[in-house]
């Protein structure tokens, strides 16, 4: 598998280290990439930069809980308010300059400048073979979207470059639309060019596959709500991944997430973690090894025969309505809700006593660690699963006059949850059942937020931001949960202040703080 195994490569990462390739033959980099095994060196060094976000640079911004923290579904927990304190700042609508996820911004732009890097490089070797250069260039290209997706959708106006900075480093700040319009018609071209497969083999899972960029793709237009490209994306979703037999729902909900069943069937793009290359350690996060969200996500001084290592820190506890309400009587539930109501552990801030299951600690996910366990789960992320891609296709079909397949492709997923299938469905419908089905997996925050911009079809206010992104408690929870409500203005967050010091001509997300 491609991923973090390759990160004892000649690049590296930190602090300002990433904008340089650091080479020990005395080679100038037009002598040095001229092989076809050094273009994969500057390969794999693009796609490095995908596992850091757990905990990379010295803070922990996990996909999923940067998003989940602002939604509607968990607490952000910890120790207390101080303890990881931009997400409980975000997470409440009042984040600022010096509290917001400031190594995601550096961590997403690293892996731009080395997809930039890969990119140059390409041409100098002319040994690669026309199909060699071609997929690479490709996966190089969906990577850069990739890295700028994660900072479109959070910070929204963004500096933007297709070609390597000199010094001063600095890049024109395109606005968020300006920006979408670059990356979807990058990723048509990456679609249209069929160079990537749209599976790979075992042997090559991790790679960037033409089934990732088409939901990389029905992501972003969903998100922009771009009805121009609705129909596009339903094509794509139909044509390469539906339709194509190579991708089918697990057939049971919370089997998906064991370990054992990484990359099966449901899996279109996970994030690789190893445990038993574990040379992530303190001090060492963009090290080789493990993931750190099943410590970040489990209660303190808790252990039981499955997992007995007990050092969880607390954050993420899940809202009681998730149990109580949203997935009742819903098969889903017992792949979702870790309960421990009842047992006795540390309570932590806004302990519910709920926890994820979907990256639950166990035992056998860091017992063959080489280093610090409760840094080296080995559990995979799950970033694109195929009830993604139906419920998408639902979407798209639904808003395009294809009522049919929208009920089909909804109930595909109703029914693996072994609920009643619908006779008709409406949008309100189907944003439902994403949030049922993906609890947890960073996308209801978004969810939230992009049906504030859909109005040729009702919305409830159960799935708008400005419905359910408001002061909250949970009866008999002690700690600090919401006081204040989402608004429009909250949709893209703080820009880091040591990024504006170091560009004057950067401008700071200023409506946020009205």
């Amino acid at each position: 598998m491609i991923g973090i195994a390759a990160l004892g490569l000649t690049f590296t990462g930190c602090s300002e280290s990433w904008l340089e390739v650091q080479k020990t033959d005395g080679e100038t980099l037009e002598e040095y990439f001229t092989t076809p095994e050094r273009i994969e060196e500057s390969l794999v060094a693009a796609y490095d930069p995908i596992h850091w976000h757990d905990w990379g640079l010295g803070q922990y911004n996990a996909y999923n809980i940067d998003s989940e923290i602002m939604g509607d579904d968990f607490w952000v927990g910890g120790s207390n308010y101080a303890d990881m304190q931009h997400w409980h700042m975000l997470g409440n609508f009042e984040a600022d300059a010096n509290n917001t996820l400031s190594t995601l911004w550096t961590i997403d732009y690293s892996g731009v400048k080395r997809c930039n890097d890969c990119l140059r490089y390409i041409p100098w070797c002319t040994r690669l073979s026309e199909e060699t250069a071609k997929r690479t260039e490709m996966q190089a290209r969906a990577l850069r979207v990739f890295y700028y997706n994660n900072l479109w959708h959070l910070f929204g106006n963004i500096p933007f470059y297709l070609v390597n900075l000199d010094a001063p480093y600095t890049a024109p700040q395109l606005s968020a639309d300006e920006v979408y319009d670059q990356l979807i018609v990058e990723l048509e071209e990456i679609v249209d060019s069929k160079a990537l497969p749209i599976r790979w083999d075992d042997l090559n899972a991790g790679r960037v596959s033409q089934a990732f960029v088409v939901m990389l793709y029905a992501e972003m237009v969903a998100y922009q709500n771009d009805t121009q490209r609705f129909g596009k994306a339903y094509s794509y979703l139909k044509d390469y991944i539906i339709n194509t037999g190579e991708y089918e729902l697990f057939p049971n909900f919370k089997d998906y997430w064991d370990t054992d069943n990484e990359w099966n069937k449901e899996s279109i793009f996970e994030i690789n973690y190893d445990q038993t290359k574990s040379e992530r350690d303190w001090g060492s996060g963009q090290n080789v090894g493990g993931m750190v969200i099943p410590t970040l996500i489990s209660p303190n001084s808790y252990g039981d025969e499955t997992w007995s290592n007990n050092d969880g820190w607390g954050f993420l506890p899940m809202r009681k309505f998730v149990r109580d309400e949203l997935l009742k009587g819903d098969g889903r539930l017992e792949g979702t809700v870790w309960d421990l109501t009842g047992k006795d552990y540390t309570m932590r801030d806004a302990d519910t006593h709920l926890w994820l299951q979907k990256y639950r600690p166990y035992n056998k996910n860091y017992e063959n660690g080489t280093s610090s366990a409760n840094l080296n789960y080995a559990n995979n992320y799950r970033m694109y699963r195929y009830s993604e891609a139906l419920l998408y296709a639902a979407e798209f079909a639904l808003r395009t006059g294809d009522a049919g397949s929208a009920v089909n492709y909804t109930n595909h997923v109703r029914v693996r949850a072994g609920i009643d299938p619908l006779n008709t469905v409406t949008l309100d419908d189907i944003f439902t059942e994403r949030h049922k089905e993906f609890v947890g997996e960073g996308k209801r925050y978004f969810d939230l937020v992009r049906a504030e911009l859909i109005t040729d079809q009702p919305i409830s206010a159960a799935n708008k931001a400005t419905g359910r992104l408001v002061p909250a408690q949970d009866e008999g929870v002690v700690g600090s949960q919401r006081t204040n409500s989402w608004k429009p203005n909250k949709k893209y967050i703080p820009i880091y202040q040591a990024e504006l010091d170091s560009d004057p001509a950067l401008k700071q997300n200023s409506e946020y703080f009205n």
